[in-house]
């Protein structure tokens, strides 16, 4: 009668249990295209023609981008910024930095910090 008693009990704490399946004949809906055939074929016509194929694994983004600045200008900037980026990313996230900023600069009666539009 225990073992009996058991079966059952542990029957109704399956059966009372919440299911997390979704219903029967829950789909996602049908995909529909926005293009025809034909307009797909002819996007590919034009990226095999051009030599270039966005969705290859090998295509290079960065292919036709050419920079306006020089290398110098560039190594430039991240020396500038490096202490600054430097002190952003430390212990205190930048507040000892902020506040010799703040100090360096006249206090002002007007200034704002933050404005909310």
């Amino acid at each position: 009668m225990n073992r009996n008693f058991s079966l059952a009990l542990a029957s109704a704490c399956l059966a009372a249990a919440p299911a997390f399946a979704g219903e029967i004949g829950d789909e996602p809906p049908p995909f529909v295209s926005t293009l025809t055939r034909a307009q797909v074929m002819e996007e590919l016509s034009q990226f095999r023609h051009a030599g270039v194929n966005p969705w290859a694994n090998d295509y290079d983004q960065l292919a036709q981008m050419h920079s306006t600045s020089t290398r110098a200008a560039v190594r430039a900037d991240y020396f500038a910024a490096r202490s600054t980026a430097a002190a952003f990313n430390g212990e205190d996230s930048g507040s000892a930095y902020l506040a010799r900023m703040a100090a360096a600069k006249p206090r002002l009666a007007n200034t704002e910090l933050a404005r909310s539009e």
